[in-house]
């Protein structure tokens, strides 16, 4: 198998790191169940759709973030086997414009992470994740979070075997915008707290707990 290697990218690297297609392909979604009216919480359940593809790029593609945002306190991550890149991850912090930061400075964002399809599965995504999360660390934030959508279930699993538990579910966070209509917003969060500190403990809305109480 050939090896690959992770390494730090600038905004000048985006076109390349751009080349790199982040479309997914599914037969199936998470249908979120709200229990009480949400009171009690609520349920993913996987269920088998009509197979589809979804591609984020179309509607803002790396090479556009400069222009949208401040990218001077993001990092970018590119992995390479034999030069030619394989992977990427965008990890934001402290940035004014986007909301995701909720205008907090514990708080970092995985943007963005996409691994070439020939290479899913073996490893690439995960090591660009653990980069992220250390950089994010490193900064000085508590938690990482990442945002991802009710129909990317392979997005969902990847995040929980990560260690991030589901902290939001925004069942109308895109109404109103067409590329999104129905999906349903579910938010993870990462607890970047360091080794010996007290961690959160939370269900990672499966059923399984994070932290130190976990099996």
């Amino acid at each position: 198998m050939t090896a690959f290697r992770v390494e730090p990218a600038a905004p000048r690297d985006l076109a390349a790191y751009a080349t790199v297609p982040i479309a997914f392909r599914a037969a199936s979604i998470y249908q979120v169940i709200a229990l009480d009216e949400g009171g009690g919480g609520f349920r993913l359940e996987e269920v088998a759709v009509a197979p589809f593809e979804k591609d984020f790029d179309v509607a803002q593609p790396p090479t556009d973030w400069p222009a949208r945002f401040d990218v001077s306190r993001w990092r970018f991550f590119l992995a390479r086997a034999d030069g030619a890149v394989v992977g990427g991850a965008a990890v934001a912090r402290d940035t004014r414009d986007l909301l995701m930061l909720e205008g907090r400075t514990d708080l970092a964002c995985l943007w963005d992470l996409r691994v070439r399809p020939a290479w899913r599965g073996r490893g690439v995504g995960a090591a660009l994740f653990r980069e992220a999360a250390g950089w994010a660390a490193a900064a000085g934030c508590r938690w990482l979070k990442v945002e991802s959508q009710n129909n990317n279930v392979g997005a969902c699993t990847f995040y929980r075997r990560q260690g991030c538990h589901l902290g939001q579910v925004h069942l109308h966070a895109y109404d109103g915008t067409p590329t999104a209509a129905g999906e349903v917003m579910l938010v993870w969060y990462l607890d970047l707290a360091p080794a010996g500190a007290p961690r959160a403990v939370a269900d990672d809305g499966m059923g399984r707990r994070d932290g130190p109480e976990s099996p």
